[in-house]
């Protein structure tokens, strides 16, 4: 893998990252969820989620504290489930698209 489709690799990793936190996910819903649905590795999750918490962490102090309260106030988890699902789906769809464009990118760099 070549430095410009690891930076790519990367990119997706972490917008599919994003894509979790918009369906509130915690980062280990998330390893769980690329691992399972997306086929990445956990570590690679894992490492990416905390670089961005370094860099973000005001936004991550307050989405910690968001789940937290969230939880602590939720009596029902059907309607987190539905959501997690949601958002599973969603990231199916993206990674499948980036998968698609990236062997579509690698194909273009062969000519």
């Amino acid at each position: 893998m070549g430095s410009d489709s690891s930076a790519k690799y990367i990119h997706m990793v972490q917008h599919l990252i994003e894509e979790c936190i918009v369906f509130n996910m915690s980062k280990e819903e998330c390893m769980e969820a690329l691992s399972k649905h997306a086929n990445i590795q956990p570590v690679i999750t894992s490492t990416v989620w905390k670089e961005l918490e370094k860099e973000n962490k005001e936004f991550f102090e307050a989405y910690r504290k968001r789940r937290e309260e969230r939880s602590a106030s939720s009596t029902s988890g059907s309607t987190s489930a539905t959501t997690q699902r949601q958002g599973i789906d969603e990231i199916l769809v993206l990674a499948a698209a980036a998968s698609s464009s990236s062997r579509t990118n690698d194909d273009d760099d062969d000519e």
